[in-house]
């Protein structure tokens, strides 16, 4: 929590302000039990109706002055509260921005997610309640007990007596309480990944007729969660009413007690009156206490959790020299120098010893089996993970020895899963490139054979996108995918598997448009079907991350028994013959 409210310093004299307000009104408050007194012994008993007149004014000047410092008060509190929320969520939003897959992998992001808006709502509104309770809560009880005291050192003997249990009271509350925050956080991070994948993925449940399973399963996620919430709530439940009966019970040995030395003539009906004023300032500053105690435990969960995230270091970080060697090579080179991959905790390499260099305007296919490395491959050239051998090299220069934002300016990826943003089509592919033109833009989709189709639309490139592309076939949102690496005219091109909701007619105009259009970039092309790799200058065959042959297709059928094995399962024997 420490970590966190660092933030606070941004807001520190608007923390003043706050500060100046509750003691104001907590010394209203404290000032307004007496005046009561007062009233009673000077005005009541003694029948001066006058005295009770201007008392009476004052303590109406007082009551208003402790609701105007109070409203402001609040108000400032929430404005604190809320700017240390947004600035805790930009940090965090910046902080994920720099993870690498790796990170995003062990936190997970259904759990990011809930740390960015659920445990920062938290934060924000813990913060919110402390920053009156902590300081209005001692105020009062401190006040109080100096007043009680004042009026009769005795009779606060009782109150002496009682604040034991309440602090036993909360104390056991907040060992109790502790590991049950914890769980809630848990089953709402396991609840979010349940929603999230029933979303996500509705196509393939409804087409396999899982709403049923599904159901279930998100029902299982939200019966945890609304168990371990009940338990909390239970505990919650409880701390009140054993607070109140306290509480009465004390009012209640203060009546006792008090008569008996209002009978004695040792103290006056105003003054038992104002103790007993000050001894309830006393229980609700305990009482306010107990709910910062209660607010607290999840509060700082949340933060443990938020810290989780800033705390963690990215896996690939830049430089802190950037190298200048790719000002003396040509522009568009691509070297992979023995390179060898192992996942995290992977006993086996994923990829291992790739070795090949690739000129502008070549073309370089990669192909294989499922899980034999392909996307891996993909993945390595933009910085999403590090070589954990060899080297790859970008215009003569090791990728690691440039920002990650360096590297990835010099290239345009299309990733296996074409994504597309909620805007029109023309934004789209302006992501490419913030300063495209329109006729920049017209001519990348001509190259991604999407011209057409998007001409065909009512408003053209203005068309409106529903979130993902949703409105679109997955033909067409591949198009645009490559289009919007297109306009970017980077110097590496990678397609992952890009061409794979093409048809063979569309696939084949547009690999010979980028063929015919890019001559100062290296192209990557990961591809299941040999009819988008055939053509390409050199054909990677990779075989549970190993390669298994270099060579153009002539040459691979010839030398490479896995190349063979999938040519011959997509075109027959004739294929190789």
């Amino acid at each position: 929590m420490t970590k966190l409210f660092k933030q606070l310093s941004a807001f520190k004299w608007m923390l003043v302000l706050v500060f100046i307000l509750v003691f104001t009104q907590a010394l209203s408050n404290l000032i307004l039990p007496t005046l009561m007194g007062d009233i009673v012994d000077k005005g009541v008993v003694a029948g001066d109706i006058s005295y009770i007149w201007t008392i009476g004014a004052v303590m109406l000047g007082v009551s208003a002055l402790a609701v105007i410092v109070s409203v402001l008060a609040s108000f400032y509190s929430a404005k604190i509260a809320m700017g240390v929320g947004r600035n805790i969520r930009k940090d965090v939003f910046s902080h994920v921005q720099t993870f690498s897959l790796n990170e995003f992998d062990q936190v997970g992001t259904a759990s990011l997610i809930t740390r960015t808006t659920n445990d920062i709502t938290q934060v924000q509104q813990v913060l919110m309640v402390m920053l009156r309770i902590v300081i209005t809560a001692p105020l009062m009880m401190i006040g109080g007990i100096i007043m009680a005291v004042s009026k009769d050192a005795q009779l606060s003997l009782v109150v002496l007596g009682v604040i034991p249990f309440l602090v036993g009271t909360i104390l056991l509350i907040l060992r109790k309480g502790m590991p049950l925050f914890k769980a809630v956080q848990k089953r709402l991070d396991h609840l979010n990944l349940v929603m999230r994948e029933n979303l996500t993925g509705v196509r393939v449940i409804r087409a396999f007729n899982k709403e049923q399973t599904e159901a279930k399963r998100l029902q299982g996620a939200n019966h945890n969660l609304t168990s371990v919430s009940i338990k909390v709530n239970k505990l919650m439940a409880f701390m009140m009413p054993l607070m109140m009966l306290l509480m009465n019970m004390t009012i209640v040995a203060i009546i006792w007690f008090g008569g008996i030395r209002i009978d004695n003539g040792g103290m006056q009906i105003g003054d038992l009156m104002a103790f007993i004023q000050y001894v309830m300032q006393i229980m609700f500053a305990l009482l306010m206490a107990s709910m910062m105690f209660i607010l607290l435990p999840r509060a700082a969960v949340s933060a443990n959790r938020i810290n989780e995230v800033l705390e963690t270091k990215p896996s690939i970080k830049d430089p802190v020299q950037h190298s200048a060697q790719d000002e003396q090579v040509a522009k568009g080179t691509l070297e992979f120098e023995h390179a060898s991959f192992y996942y995290p905790g992977a006993e086996e390499p994923a990829l291992s010893d790739i070795h090949f260099h690739s000129q502008p305007g070549e073309v370089t296919a990669v192909i294989g089996g499922t899980g034999s490395g392909k996307s891996t491959l993909v993945n390595l050239i933009p910085r999403f993970y590090d070589v954990s051998e060899g080297a790859i090299r970008i215009n003569g220069t090791d990728i690691r020895d440039l920002s990650l934002k360096d590297v990835r300016a010099k290239i345009g990826l299309v990733p296996q899963k074409a994504f597309l943003f909620s805007g029109t089509i023309a934004e789209n592919i302006r992501y490419g490139k913030e300063d495209a033109t329109l006729d920049d833009i017209i001519k990348a989709a001509k190259i991604a054979q999407a011209d057409d189709f998007i001409s065909n639309m009512e408003k053209g490139y203005d068309t409106e996108l529903d979130q993902g592309g949703a409105n679109l076939s997955g033909g067409q949102k591949q198009r645009l995918a490559i289009a919007r690496a297109l306009v970017r005219q980077p110097d590496i091109y990678l397609f992952d598997d890009s061409f794979s909701a093409l048809d063979y007619k569309t696939d084949a105009k547009l690999r010979k448009a980028l063929k015919d259009s890019i001559t100062d970039a290296s192209i990557v092309i990961v591809g299941q079907r040999v009819s988008s790799v055939k053509d390409a200058d050199r054909i990677i065959v990779l075989d549970n991350g190993q390669v298994d042959g270099i060579g153009t297709h002539d040459e691979l059928l010839k030398s490479s028994a896995v190349y063979q094995e999938i040519v011959t399962s997509q075109h027959g024997e004739e294929g190789i013959a």
